[in-house]
């Protein structure tokens, strides 16, 4: 029986797991078997679910183990910040033994390797690479100020380059993973993720009145930058502007961004959680504020440039390889000042949003494959005839 085994190195469920979870029914037309592994599964999770319905099999590599961010928060001290660090360590550990065993009773044809940032997998792979198993490695994110440890460079440098191909979702993405390696990666390529609204624009709400901007994105503001957007509205020229500013998602810092509102006595913000229907977002939306201080090529990004969206981003990941300034959208640096003056060019032009949505659709449009699963299905199909 011809098995394709994927591993999800992301903690729970997020837009780095479309690109291999909505392959999967090309995979399987194709003849193969799907084993999914992952630390640990979320049960009712709707997603995990629906690929065990489909016929995934779903296979913990350490159920129940816990996560640094968890460890971290409980911790009281520097020694208990030490304790959770040699806990995770051990798990991290026993996992390996895990997959290694699983992988080795599964013996699949390729192993596709998902990973949230460049390199949190490639300790994975390389057991793969011991064992002669070929394996492809898809990269969602790469951080200039996250490098590899010292000691596992070597190793991770030859496990990107044995890799059958390794995949990034920027080109950003690339570049700064083969400059924190010191080697061009030969055997890699740049995917786009699939999103849920491609090639669909939705018509532009009314203007009159109260600008709607939406903040789309984990509420995690070590990457997505929440805080800086706060810092900006809390300004004198904001709080007298008609806007409203709607945080869409959730995520570790919720607590925390809702008592910096209160803190700065911000009112033009609401939190509305997660939205599963992203077009009803777009149907009162005038445009998108991403303040992000990291990125690989964000869905929310793409999703609201593809309905007809001006975008209002900063210099993060692949963000500008989409975005052209005062054409598609506006650009800024993830920090107060930079991002205050790109929201105020939006602002003096907010008349040409309508316009600017319509460049940034017809962009997508151009430049975004409608089904980048299929497409990647296809890359990977490839691999295995080779």
């Amino acid at each position: 029986m011809k098995k394709i085994a994927i591993v999800s190195c992301v903690a729970d469920w997020g837009g780095s797991e479309e690109l291999w979870a909505r392959s999967i029914p090309y995979l399987q037309q194709d003849g193969y078997q799907i084993a999914l592994l992952k630390s640990n599964i979320n049960k009712s999770q709707p997603e995990f679910l629906a690929l065990a319905k489909i016929g995934v099999e779903l296979i913990e590599l350490d159920p129940g183990s816990p996560t640094l961010y968890k460890l971290l928060k409980k911790a009281k001290s520097a020694f208990h910040k030490v304790a959770a660090t040699l806990k995770i360590k051990k798990h991290q550990h026993q996992e390996l033994k895990t997959f290694r065993k699983a992988i080795k009773k599964q013996r699949p044809a390729l192993v596709i390797i998902g990973q949230g940032i460049n390199f949190d997998g490639l300790k994975l792979a390389n057991e793969c690479l011991s064992l002669k198993i070929p394996y492809v490695i898809i990269s969602q994110k790469a951080v200039d100020f996250y490098w590899p440890s010292p000691n596992d460079r070597a190793m991770m440098l030859n496990v990107l380059q044995q890799a059958k191909h390794c995949f990034f979702v920027s080109h950003h993405n690339k570049r700064l993973t083969e400059e924190q390696f010191g080697q061009r990666l030969s055997n890699s390529s740049v995917v786009f993720n699939p999103v849920k609204l491609a090639g669909a624009p939705i018509p532009y709400p009314s203007a009159e009145g109260t600008y709607k901007l939406a903040c789309v994105g984990r509420l995690f503001v070590l990457d997505k930058g929440q805080d800086i957007l706060l810092r900006i509205l809390a300004q004198e020229e904001w709080r007298s502007r008609p806007i409203q500013v709607s945080f869409i998602g959730k995520g570790p810092d919720e607590a925390g961004l809702k008592d910096m509102v209160n803190l700065l006595n911000i009112t033009n913000v609401t939190f509305a959680g997660q939205i599963e229907d992203i077009g009803k977002i777009w149907e009162s939306h005038h445009a998108l504020l991403l303040p992000s201080r990291s990125e690989g090529l964000p869905l929310s990004m793409v999703e609201a440039m593809s309905v007809g969206r001006p975008v209002i981003i900063t210099h993060a990941g692949g963000n500008t390889e989409l975005v052209e300034e005062g054409v598609t959208g506006f650009i800024g640096e993830a920090n107060e000042r930079s991002f205050a003056n790109a929201m105020e060019r939006a602002w003096q032009h907010r008349e040409q949003w309508k316009t600017i949505g319509e460049n940034a659709s017809k962009f997508v449009k151009a430049n975004v494959p409608d089904h980048p699963e299929q497409v990647f299905a296809d890359l990977i199909l490839e691999i295995l005839t080779e």
